[in-house]
């Protein structure tokens, strides 16, 4: 019984309620809805930009702007690789034997004809000797032969002799002329074993690697040493295939190598393509007269074709394109963004610059990166400076 005035007090509670005209808690996001933007409920803008308190703007740091400038820009291909010698002679021994000893060591220059290493010599020297000796005993048998036809002939003609004593001795005498033949190719083969055992330079250049130290037995063929030319370098890249078509011969080759830059020049370029990578590879000669270079440095450079030296450039980044891939810029006027269509020359890569030949002005300021959702007439303040927008990046 005690619980019926509980029960009537709540439900009158209800009814009061109900008359004078609350609302169903639901209603509240409509009235959220209801309130003007700029009393804080206004919609934010894009993820890299923020709105300025009071609606004034998309706010921009002053790296997120950059002015249209004149200046220089080349079309150019990347490439790297490594520097070699164009010229590598690995001199190997001719014959078989002991060393007796090696006269250069890496490093040193040589020039051609040098002696860089001896045989013991001792048995060619001796085979040299025998032959020599061979050649002089054959010169004077065809000197014996060659008298006695000259008489025989004289007295065939005073009847004193049959004419077969003339044939006898014109045979001795084409024997003896053949020993001769075979003593001197005797003698010019030891003549030869024997200038093998002196190892010379082939061309004029450095020793890079030395495989032989005297005292050592050696077989025929073994490396002895290598000889490079590096007044000389040869940069073997590969270019895409797409790209291929922009490179030619003669064209200049700017690049850095051990944090120095350098130049050279295209030299030949491969006619075919490599099936597994898709490109061609193109050869670039460097003049390396002082020495400064070594073989096998590693090289990062581009190829350098046309050039404009007083282009309108634009950071690369500032160039966006549409669903149509037509490229436009982000632009600045009066504190307001603008979309300006551009037509593109020169793009470098490497720099990160784009030539605009076309809807743009030298000055204009643009938007670069990501800076969030942009569109035309959206209101753009500068902040993090005092200057005006656009005196951010070059």
């Amino acid at each position: 019984m005690a619980g019926r005035p509980i029960r009537a007090l709540a439900a009158l509670l209800l009814l009061a309620h109900t008359a004078c005209g609350a609302k169903p808690e639901s209603g509240s996001a409509s009235a959220a809805e209801a309130r003007p933007q700029g009393s804080g409920g206004g919609k934010a803008s894009g993820a890299g930009g923020a709105r300025r308190p009071g609606g004034s703007g998309l706010a921009l740091a002053p790296d997120d702007v950059a002015l249209v400038r004149k200046g220089s820009i080349e079309q150019s291909v990347p490439v790297t690789g490594t520097l070699a010698p164009v010229e590598a002679v690995d001199v190997r021994a001719r014959l078989e034997g002991d060393i007796e000893d090696v006269v250069v060591r890496e490093g040193e220059r040589v020039r051609a004809g040098q002696v860089l290493a001896r045989f013991e010599a001792s048995q060619q020297r001796s085979a040299r000797e025998s032959a020599a000796a061979a050649v002089a005993a054959g010169q004077s048998a065809v000197s014996t032969a060659q008298w006695t036809v000259d008489q025989s002939r004289e007295l065939l003609q005073a009847g004193a002799i049959p004419e077969r004593d003339l044939r006898a001795g014109e045979q001795s005498l084409a024997a003896a002329r053949a020993q001769l033949a075979a003593a001197q190719s005797s003698l010019r083969s030891a003549t030869s074993s024997l200038a093998d055992t002196r190892v010379t330079s082939p061309i004029n250049g450095t020793v890079s690697t030395r495989s032989v130290e005297g005292g050592e037995h050696v077989a025929r063929g073994a490396p002895l040493l290598t000889v490079v030319r590096t007044e000389q370098l040869e940069l073997s890249a590969a270019v895409p295939a797409r790209r291929a078509d922009e490179v030619r011969v003669g064209q200049r080759v700017r690049f850095e190598a051990d944090a120095r830059q350098f130049e050279g020049r295209v030299a030949r370029i491969s006619p075919t393509v490599d099936p597994s990578s898709r490109s061609v590879t193109v050869y670039v000669r460097v003049e390396n007269a002082s020495g400064v270079l070594r073989g096998g440095a590693f090289a990062n450079g581009r190829i350098v074709g046309r050039s404009v030296a007083d282009a309108l450039i634009a950071p690369l980044d500032a160039v966006r394109y549409d669903r149509d891939g037509r490229p436009f810029v982000y632009r600045i006027e009066n504190s307001v963004i603008q979309v300006a269509n551009v037509h593109l020359g020169i793009v470098d890569e490497a720099m990160g610059v784009a030539q605009l030949t076309d809807g743009a002005r030298e000055g204009d300021r643009v938007i670069v990166g990501n800076v969030g959702t942009l569109g035309r007439g959206m209101p753009v303040q500068l902040v993090g400076t005092d200057t005006a927008p656009g005196a951010g990046r070059p």
